[in-house]
């Protein structure tokens, strides 16, 4: 700022801060680019008037001269005439073409730069707007020579080109800030193909003697590559002109770090928006209709005080205001109220002409007509889709009409409730129709704001509307009304918004896939008091009578579910999931080499970032949530924008991949800690380029690393078995814990323990802190190092991340199940980690169900599976478990080898003399409950006749026993991972058959009923049919592309179905093994297995008609068909086996979480 204007506002200062309000000067000084929003907000905070204007006045002494001129004109604008004129001494001078007329501006210079840059003329009928084009380039002139945009932002017709065109139509202007020239592109609507021609045609132009390439760029990447370097080489310091921009994605094709002017209708397409045309363009359309009225419109404007719209933009407000309102009085009587009715669109919300018809019962073509006209006087904008049209209103023409309308408000959207009532019924509504999505959207804001609470309560908790809503659109916008509403919904009963709203968080993750499950049976999975439930239990009857199938989960009761949000954003295994300091948003990164951010509410996702070359191992938010940071596989550490995705910075020290990244926890100065594969955590300065310290101390990769809440100390977690404390302002460490031995007593022999701490995160009263390692999550006593809670997240599932939100009510765990599980922590406690192992015996006895399990702290459970009743039974290493027939004992293999026998009258034990040498896989009683048959990780099958002899081993296998199944007559079948199927005699402990299968592991048996045929799978990915009567297959199946992992037979012997890896399911006739069904769900998720993982379990119903089959859920399928007809989507994944009873009505399996479902079928 120059000294002269300096020193006027100093000698003034006093008499400024005590009379100015800031606020409306700061929405002039902010409209002219002179003071930013943050420093708004600064001014905003301070306590007092005088100190909000002493603090603007501190602000505009730091600033250049156009700061003081912004300020003197605020001045003006607001009436304090006075306190200008102290002011107007100390005016600068400012370099700009402001004297000299634009039309005087054009000579032969000026022809020939643009003609050559192929500016268009001037049209015949031309109006000179000195004061636009003066803005315009006091914007352009501020570039200074850099890289930049200024964007002329504004209504159809109202001359926005023209503006452009006539901005550069300057002598003086052009020599001084774009010697270079200018270069003129007419975009308009482009598609891919239309803007490579584009950027072609500017490449020649500006390349006329092809001095760099003789042949036209063949992609967009490089046209924008060579653009680049001709703006820079040959053409620097010129101005790109791009008129008539539609979408934001072409711009980036123009973003080359040169000087660009673009002209858009479209306010979206890029936040830099100067000037003021709407008025212009809405007085423009009055006098396309009365040419001779300019004078009467100037009068109008001059004369009449309207009420202020305030909003955060640029815009001249009182002149909007009245150019609004002189516009609406203009419109014909008979239309006036069809304006009126448009209060109630929601910004930025096209609307189908279809949803005006139904609001005011006319034909489309009137109401096209009546549309029209809005446009044609700027009070309404319009674009194609298709052969339709969407109707819309700028931002401020929404407000003007909410605050002119605003007691109408409530009646209007009551009109549009009840016309849609009128017109529509729920159930009627279809994707084809053209407003289809529109109620969706819309219906329940409407309802909402026309304070109709019974009709709201009574769509929100329908299940129909559910289901309709999101299998069109998702879970998101579902929640985020359930949010928003909740104050009108819990009206008639908050249980019933909590049952809905919990409903949808929990099952979101399968409500935004395709093929959309089944919501009813969704549905039955609530518990039996919810509304939810209720609901469902009604249709589901009403569809049973129709054919349909659905099951009921017995036992879910005494289900307990912690999570309260679960969404899937990846398309592979997630490895870390945290929130943003403010909790609303949730970032995620995983294997797809992905960083994505959604909404922690609802689940919406907001960014999709490809962040690395290869996986992607941490994310983090910084404090202030301005940035987010990534690590990698690719040894590299990235900064991120959080709301707009730019990358800020790279970081590449670490010499291996690095896991871990954490910011501090204060935002005032930013450190960055990160923990990598080369032993080492290293602490970075966001402001400087190399790295601040680097810690050593752990013996093994380090995982993960975080800042105690007063940053005094960052705690890091190892490979090595241990978290570690370090002091931040030394690097030295403080502090030890070894987790390792809270697992000593774990399942895994002690000499093969290898416990990796995942990661760890501080509680906000920095005195505990929660730890991942393996499949469970630990809560220390940071000062005593003491295990305050513990829980097991079951066998399979690894936990991959944990943390606590900033307030500790919640807690954030990211599984390998490419899932994002959010708890209530207060829900958490040490009892409810008791859960089951996958390996467990049901016995079916008519209406009765008995399950035998073994929980994950080694106590054998004897479940009552109609009531629920558990009786423990005994504490061992339980590695897998048996029921005899009629119940009366029950057997279980440990892993050491011993078996055992339990006598479930008196809890007498019978001890194997005889013992496996390595862990017992399968165990199983004869029919008549005398001889127990095993095999463990050895190649041996043990026989014990235990109430008479001692056990005996058959032993022929090469490799593992996989598994056998029993054969009438004292028959035996084995298979193994040496490729072979063999019959053994158990009589005479001899080998009848020995059938050379497969060139790989033989992964699954199945018998027919009648005894004469069995069938063989592979990890070969084929399946073959044998007779027990050759020892060559009768048939080999081929064509499934993963392993073959399972199969059965029909009951009546001619069907066989085999299951894949990839999630495939083959029915084949048996008699001459030709493929009759092709059993897939649709995959639309890359890299996703179709059945949700493996398929390892299949049965066919007894009249052959229906299968079952396990894998990431259960499904059921129509055989004559091939198509499925059920699917029951379990909370956990990878179930290993699904036990059937004989009349197909009741199943039971155990997922991977350790969670028990009984299933029967609804009848």
């Amino acid at each position: 700022m120059d000294a002269k204007a300096r020193n006027c506002l100093l000698q003034h200062r006093e008499a400024l801060e005590r009379d100015i309000k800031t606020s409306y000067i700061m929405d002039h000084m902010i409209s002219n680019g002179v003071l930013t929003v943050s420093e708004e907000e600064k001014v905003k905070n301070e306590p007092t008037q005088r100190q909000r204007a002493a603090m603007l006045i501190k602000m505009i002494l730091k600033k250049d001269n156009h700061s003081y001129i912004s300020f003197y004109n605020a001045l003006l604008h607001e009436g304090y005439k006075d306190l200008a004129a102290l002011l107007h001494g100390g005016i600068p001078v400012v370099s700009s073409s402001d004297g000299k007329d634009s039309v005087s501006g054009i000579t032969s210079y000026v022809r020939t730069v643009l003609c050559e840059g192929g500016v268009p003329q001037r049209p015949v009928v031309f109006v000179t707007r000195k004061k636009l084009v003066n803005a315009i380039q006091q914007k352009l002139s501020k570039l200074n020579g850099e890289p930049g945009w200024v964007t002329i932002y504004g209504m159809a017709g109202c001359g926005k080109s023209v503006l452009a065109a006539e901005a550069v139509r300057d002598h003086s202007f052009l020599e001084d800030c774009f010697p270079g020239g200018v270069h003129w592109v007419s975009v308009g609507k482009q598609d891919k193909s239309g803007l490579l021609m584009k950027l072609q045609n500017l490449c020649a132009r500006l390349d006329q003697d092809e001095s760099f390439s003789q042949r036209l760029p063949l992609n967009i990447e490089e046209a924008k590559d060579r653009l680049r370097v001709l703006m820079l080489r040959k053409h620097p310091r010129s101005l790109l002109i791009l008129d008539d921009i539609w979408d934001p994605w072409v711009l980036k094709a123009f973003d080359n770090q040169c000087q660009i002017l673009l002209t858009t209708r479209d306010k979206s397409v890029t936040d830099s928006v100067m000037g003021s045309p709407l008025v212009v363009s809405l007085i423009g359309a009055l006098l396309r209709d009365f040419p001779n009225r300019w004078e009467y419109y100037l009068r109008q404007l001059q004369n009449k005080q309207f009420k202020r719209i305030r909003k955060s933009s640029s815009y001249d407000y009182e002149a909007l205001d009245e150019a609004m309102s002189i516009s609406v009085e203009m419109l014909r009587e008979d239309i006036k109220d069809y304006y009126t009715d448009l209060s109630i669109i929601q910004k930025d919300v096209k609307v189908p002409t279809k949803v005006l018809c139904i609001l005011w019962d006319l034909e489309m073509e009137e109401v096209e007509d009546i549309l029209q006209e809005f446009v044609n006087k700027s009070l309404l904008f319009c674009d194609r889709n298709g052969k339709s049209f969407l109707y819309y209103l700028h931002d401020l023409q929404v407000d003007f009409l909410t605050e002119k309308n605003r007691s109408q408000l409530q009646d209007l959207h009551k009109k549009m409730v009840t016309q849609f009532q009128r017109h529509h019924q729920l159930h009627s509504l279809t994707p084809d129709q053209e407003d289809c999505m529109y109620w969706y959207n819309f219906l329940a804001y409407h309802m909402a704001s026309a304070n109709m609470h019974k009709e709201l309560c009574a769509l929100m908790f329908s299940l129909d509307w559910i289901k309709a809503k999101t299998e069109l659109v998702g879970p998101a916008h579902l929640i985020h009304e359930f949010v928003e509403y909740r104050h009108i919904l819990d009206e008639k009963d908050g249980t019933d918004c909590e049952n809905f709203q919990e409903f949808l968080s929990l099952n979101g993750h399968l409500l935004g896939r395709q093929p959309f499950p089944n919501i009813v049976q969704l549905g039955l999975c609530e518990l039996e008091t919810s509304e939810v439930y209720r609901q469902a239990k009604l249709q589901a009857k009403q569809e049973v009578d129709n054919g349909m199938l659905y099951l009921e989960w017995v036992n879910k009761k005494n289900m307990k579910n912690l999570s309260r949000l679960v969404v899937r954003p990846h398309t592979d295994a997630v490895y870390h999931a945290c929130f943003s300091e403010d909790g609303q948003r949730i970032a995620s990164c995983g294997a797809d080499k992905t960083l994505q951010v959604f909404k922690a509410e609802t689940g919406e996702k907001l960014l999709e970032i490809k962040a690395h070359e290869d996986e992607v191992l941490c994310c983090a938010f910084s404090a202030d949530d301005r940035f987010i940071a990534t690590c990698s596989v690719d040894k590299k550490v990235k900064i991120w924008n959080s709301m707009t995705g730019e990358l800020v910075r790279i970081y590449d020290e670490h010499s291996e991949q690095v896991n871990c990244c954490h910011f501090t926890n204060i935002s005032s100065h930013l450190l960055l800690a990160t923990g990598s594969n080369d032993y080492f955590l290293k602490l970075w300065d966001l402001n400087q380029e190399e790295c601040r310290n680097t810690m050593f101390g752990h013996t093994n990769s380090v995982s993960h690393c975080r800042f105690s809440p007063d940053d005094q100390v960052l705690a890091s977690c190892s490979a090595d078995g241990t978290l570690k404390l370090w002091d931040v302002k030394s690097a030295n460490e403080r502090k030890s814990i070894n987790v390792k031995q809270f697992f000593l007593n774990s399942e895994e022999p002690q000499e093969d323990l290898e416990v990796i701490v995942k990661c760890c995160s501080w509680s906000a009263d920095g005195a505990k802190i929660m730890v991942a390692a393996k499949n469970k999550v630990f809560l220390f006593d940071i000062h005593t190092s003491g295990l305050l809670a513990e829980i097991h997240m079951g066998h399979h599932s690894t936990v991959q991340y944990c943390d606590f939100s900033p307030h500790n009510h919640l807690a954030v765990v990211a599984l390998s199940q490419y899932c994002v599980e959010l708890w209530e922590t207060k829900k958490v406690c040490k009892n409810s980690a008791t859960v089951l192992k996958q390996e467990i015996d049901v016995v079916f006895q008519e209406n009765e169900v008995t399950v035998l399990a073994v929980d994950n702290i080694r106590r054998l459970q004897l479940i009552n599976g109609n009531t629920g009743q558990i009786d423990y039974l005994t504490e061992a290493q339980v590695s897998c478990c048996c029921l005899s027939p009629h119940l009366q004992y029950l057997a279980f293999g440990a892993e050491d080898g011993a078996i055992q026998i339990l006598e479930l009258l008196n809890n007498r034990i019978f001890q194997s003399r005889n013992a496996h040498k390595t862990t017992v896989r399968h165990i199983q009683f004869t029919a008549d409950g005398k001889t127990l048959i095993s095999s463990s990780d050895d190649s041996a099958v043990q026989i014990w006749n235990w109430q008479s002899e001692d056990p005996f081993f058959l032993q022929a296998h090469q490799e593992t026993v996989k598994d056998f199944k029993l054969l009438k007559n004292s028959r035996l079948l084995s298979w193994s991972f040496d490729g072979t199927v063999k019959v053994w005699n158990i009589t005479t402990r001899r080998i009848e058959k020995d059938f050379v299968c497969h060139q790989d592991t033989v992964l699954s048996c199945d018998i027919s009923s009648d005894g004469a045929k069995f069938s063989s799978t592979s990890a070969d990915k084929t399946a073959k049919i044998w007779s027990f009567e050759l020892l060559s297959p009768l048939h080999e199946l081929r064509g499934h592309k993963g392993c073959v992992r399972c199969s059965s037979f029909s009951v009546d012997n001619t069907m066989l179905a085999t299951g894949d890896d990839n999630g495939e399911i083959r029915i084949w006739n048996v008699s001459n093994g030709e493929l009759l069904h092709l059993c897939a769900p649709i995959s639309v998720e890359e890299g996703a297995s179709t059945h949700g993982g493996w398929v390892t379990d299949l049965c066919f119903s007894p009249d052959t008609k229906m299968l079952v089959s396990a894998g990431g859920y259960l499904k059921w399928w129509n055989v004559l068909t091939g198509e499925s007809s059920q699917t029951f989507y379990t909370n956990g994944t990878n179930l290993k086996k699904i036990h059937v009873s004989p009349d197909f009505k009741t199943y039971v399996t155990v997922d991977n979480l350790g969670i028990l479902y009984i299933l029967k079928i609804l009848e």
